[in-house]
């Protein structure tokens, strides 16, 4: 009785084995691999191999922001974005020495913040899967006493956060609220080359208790936060009636437009808004 049914599932294999052998030699091999991000916003960019029959699907290993994905609407689709993953397909195939960049920052603000890929055709082979994985923060485990160096000012050229446009700046005074409590006596916001810092003098009031300041969140016209890295100049709280300067830094994509960001800096009870804070367009290259 079962014989039929063994005979048409063996035919059924044949035939998919023969149509398989006979798409192959003019298939591309598809490939599944894991890619590391580029370590500093200037470094080279991982290169992925797409087709425009085969989406590749990107596996973060840590949550990302897909609300700040960008690339050429034109020339790529974005099938599905979630929390941790991807999937792209380009319009058609890329034409020869075409190159377009996607990325996406992700959520933590660690370091590196922000994915970028360059994404190619091949004719051999597509990249069906990606594993994203950030580069390893270095192991200082053999060193505990060690002290890293101060930072000289060639070092900022050295690693590309400055380059022959500079670092320009903006800076405004702040208005004391008794009501508050909790205010922010002057900001100086600079740009360099892929970021963007914001040092802030902020003021305890003196009938709050003790704060201390935890993180900040750079949050832009269309409402999507960017996670920054705050550093106090004095690490712990601030005690009633007095002021300490933070700095927030984060490595947003390169444009030549002006910048204008909400700061929210929160702590343990409380929280500091600062609307309106610019970060002027990059100076030409060749301005005396």
């Amino acid at each position: 009785m079962l014989q039929p049914f063994r005979l048409a599932l063996a035919l059924a294999l044949v035939t998919g084995a023969v149509a398989w052998a006979e798409q192959a030699p003019g298939a591309r091999v598809r490939r599944e691999r894991p890619v590391t991000v580029a370590s500093t916003p200037t470094g080279p960019l991982p290169v992925v191999h797409v087709a425009g029959d085969t989406p590749t699907v990107f596996l973060f290993s840590s949550p990302i922001q897909r609300k700040t994905l960008t690339f050429d609407e034109s020339r790529i689709r974005v099938l599905d974005a979630g929390e941790r993953s991807i999937i792209v397909q380009p319009v058609a195939n890329l034409g020869d020495g075409e190159r377009q960049e996607i990325g996406v920052f992700f959520a933590d603000g660690h370091q590196p913040t922000r994915a970028a890929f360059v994404l190619v055709t091949d004719p051999a082979d597509v990249d069906s899967r990606i594993d994203v994985q950030r580069p390893e923060p270095p192991n200082t485990a053999c060193q505990p006493t060690a002290q890293a160096p101060a930072p000289k000012p060639e070092d900022f050229v050295l690693l590309g956060y400055v380059d022959a446009k500079g670092v320009t700046t903006s800076s405004r005074k702040g208005k004391f609220d008794a009501v508050q409590g909790l205010n922010w006596d002057s900001i100086v916001a600079f740009r360099g080359t892929g970021w963007i810092l914001a040092a802030v003098t902020i003021v305890n009031g003196p009938d709050r208790p003790a704060w201390t300041p935890r993180e900040a969140t750079f949050v832009g016209r269309a409402g999507i936060p960017l996670r920054a890295r705050l550093v106090a100049e004095k690490p712990g709280a601030i005690l009633p009636g007095e002021a300490e300067r933070v700095l927030a830094v984060v490595d947003v994509a390169e444009t030549q437009a002006d910048l204008v960001f909400t700061l929210e800096v929160r702590g343990d009870g409380g929280h500091l808004t600062i609307p309106g804070v610019r970060f002027p367009k990059p100076a030409a290259e060749d301005a005396q």
